[in-house]
């Protein structure tokens, strides 16, 4: 009987959870918001974010518009700084770290010390340390502690105020503050780790106790995470991991191996502040297959352990010659009396391959013996189980090199499928492993010829247990990595539209996807990409900037050849007389397109001869109007446009108001 218990308190606290939200509101008011630092310990959910606009950035420098502080907050100093640079700050830290900083600013104003216990290089911790008026330190353990208590005996000595990190280990904070207090006699102590945090951290070790092993999901940047491995770590084995496949890639061969050794197994999840619910689940589902794949696995081989065992006598193996072929078997000369035969089913076994594919007269083969009729003089044998042996030898290879075995799907069974491989070898693959999606069939994939990694041999058992899912995922990283290597700015791709936003679209450019922004898709003005494409149309692209470490690459889908501005400097000049078409009215002046891609801007001063003060009271969007071309910065792509000039007296009111200027 095998058990998953997911811990309730795992997930999202509320301080992330609220960040979240924050994030995604802002972003969908604004197109794109940018956040300092990763908004959350998780990759998963960082990348989630971004495809809604929710852009990380290390400095402020890097924003444009808005940034968002995030729940870890920042040092006073930042925000000072945010409001020079002239942005717009949204502030998502936690509640909870924000009373710390309260508290470190109102009882440190009077000169007195401040001592945070946490990790002084995370964010949270960097934040509280710039809120402090006078002297601020940090430890993160016994011995950080003493080593300041022995080095500088200044501090604190007068009077002490002690938080702590949200998400500190809470029986580390019960030691520490018993030293604290031995040695600083007047000193005011915070408790301020947040109670999710003790919660979660409580009932991780709970549950660790109870079960076999327990999972670990969160960031690998994220403390309060490491701190619950290092919880369950204490009580028994323990898996960390930030996704579902991560561990399936990294942990799937030892928890297969716990599995097996236990008959009443019990597997424990818990995940860090920073771990969306869908990641929790993935790897709850991930096991569940795991779990299923064994005892099905199991279940198979018991089959197979109940099968007769076929007898032979002495020197069964044997020198065969193929005398002749047909349709349904071999027939073969073994060096005694008895005729020998292979049936076409113990030739080979690929059901594919017909007798005379396989073997010719005058082939010499090696043979087993599997029945012998002395009454009619016959002897049956299997040139496939001998394939077998060779291939189990290989497959042995295969899995201590892990390279990619090839072979063909010859059965679908219950819980996966077998696939032979070209040497004879039976595979029984997982259907949680054959990369045929949960809600294909596995019947899609039989007499198909496929590649697998071992990733599990029982030689005494004649056990292999394969994956085509792992085979393909190398397929697809070697095509990546390729990628990446032959990568360069103006290379072309005809790609697949794979998903669409607001701001843009993500391009499959090959197993890597490339990113299309709204401004790059057309040289006309559109408002939102589905006026130009739809999700599988086929799109051919330049790379205009690519980042390998972050696995970004910037594209564009407009050909210099269908520059507007080409076309509008071959055939407009300063003095031209042109009819365009208001598109937008700003408080300076109207916008109006002379061709589709080039617009020009008409001045509010250049409108009309009397003064003019609201434009939209004179002028509104896609009304046509007369207007004379002025001037032309073809530099910076500007076009200036005047209806005045075309209006009696206009030149002359110019000609004034020049003079006036001079």
């Amino acid at each position: 009987m095998m058990q998953i218990i997911t811990a309730e308190t795992a997930g999202f606290c509320f301080g992330v959870k609220r960040a979240c939200e924050i994030a995604e509101k802002a972003a969908s008011e604004r197109g794109t918001v940018y956040t300092l630092g990763q908004l959350i310990h998780n990759n998963d959910a960082v990348e989630t974010l971004r495809k809604h606009g929710v852009i990380p950035v290390e400095s402020p420098e890097e924003a444009n518009g808005c940034i968002i502080i995030r729940s870890h907050g920042a040092a006073r100093s930042v925000y000072d700084h945010i409001a020079e640079l002239g942005l717009v700050c949204i502030d998502a830290t936690c509640p909870y770290v924000d009373r710390i900083h309260k508290i470190v600013d109102e009882n440190s104003r009077d000169g007195s010390d401040t001592l945070v216990v946490g990790d002084k290089k995370h964010p949270e911790v960097v934040g509280i340390l710039g809120f402090a008026n006078g002297d601020i330190r940090a430890v993160n353990d016994e011995n950080e502690l003493n080593e300041l208590i022995k080095s500088d005996k200044n501090f604190g000595a007068k009077s002490l105020n002690v938080v702590v990190q949200t998400t500190f280990d809470m029986c580390k904070w019960t030691d520490l503050q018993k030293i604290i207090k031995k040695h600083y006699t007047n000193v005011k102590i915070f408790d301020t780790i947040c109670r999710a945090t003790i919660n979660r951290q409580e009932e991780a070790a709970a549950l660790s106790q109870q079960c076999d092993a327990m999972i670990v999901i969160g960031g690998a940047h994220s403390s309060n995470s490491r701190k619950l491995a290092d919880i369950c770590a204490a009580n028994c084995r323990t898996f960390f991991t930030e996704n579902a496949a991560q561990l399936e890639k990294e942990h799937r061969s030892a928890l297969i191996s716990l599995i097996s050794s236990y008959n009443d197994v019990k597997i424990g999840i818990t995940a860090g502040a920073s771990t969306p619910a869908y990641i929790i689940k993935e790897v709850h589902n991930i096991m569940s297959e795991i779990i299923k794949d064994e005892a099905v696995d199991a279940e198979f081989m018991a089959a197979i352990d109940q099968m007769p065992r076929v007898r032979a006598y002495a020197g069964n193996r044997v020198k065969a010659t193929v005398v002749a072929v047909n349709k349904t078997e071999a027939v073969v000369d073994i060096g005694i009396k008895q005729s020998g035969y292979i049936p076409a089913e113990e030739l080979s076994a690929n059901p594919n391959l017909t007798p005379e594919d396989v073997v010719k007269v005058g082939d010499v083969i090696d043979c087993i013996v599997t029945k012998v009729n002395d009454a009619d003089g016959f002897v049956y044998l299997s040139k496939k189980q001998v394939d077998a042996q060779a291939g189990m030898e290989k497959i042995l290879k295969a899995k201590e090199e892990n390279s990619t075995v090839k072979g063909t799907v010859t059965a679908v069974v219950k819980g996966g499928v077998i696939v032979t491989s070209e040497d004879g070898a039976r595979v029984f693959v997982p259907a949680s492993q054959s990369g045929v999606p949960r809600n294909g069939k596995l019947e899609d994939i039989l007499k198909k010829e496929v590649g697998f990694k071992v990733i599990e041999v029982n030689e005494g058992r004649g056990r292999v247990v394969g994956s085509i899912k792992a085979s393909e995922r190398e397929a697809t990283d070697a095509v990546k990595a390729k990628f990446w290597e032959e990568l360069e700015v103006g290379k072309k791709f005809i790609g697949e539209v794979k998903s669409m936003e607001s701001y843009g679209v993500f391009v499959d450019l090959g197993g890597v996807d490339g990113m299309v922004h709204l401004t790059e898709l057309t040289w006309n003005r559109v408002k939102h990409p589905k006026e130009v494409v739809a999700i599988g149309d086929k799109l051919e692209v330049t790379v205009k900037s690519f980042d390998p470490e972050k696995k970004r690459v910037s594209l564009t889908a407009k050909k210099p050849e269908d520059n507007p501005w080409t076309k509008f400097m071959n055939e407009f000049a300063i003095d031209d007389v042109v009819k365009v078409q208001i598109v937008s009215i700003t408080p300076f002046g109207a916008f109006a397109q002379i061709i589709p891609g080039v617009d020009g801007l008409i001045h509010i001063s250049q409108i009309s001869l009397e003064r003019v003060t609201d434009v939209s009271k004179v002028l509104s969007v896609g009304q046509i109007v007369e207007a004379k071309i002025t001037e032309i910065d073809e530099e910076k792509s500007r076009v200036s446009l005047s209806i005045k000039a075309l209006l009696d007296g206009g030149d002359a009111a110019d000609d004034e108001e020049e003079a006036s200027e001079e």
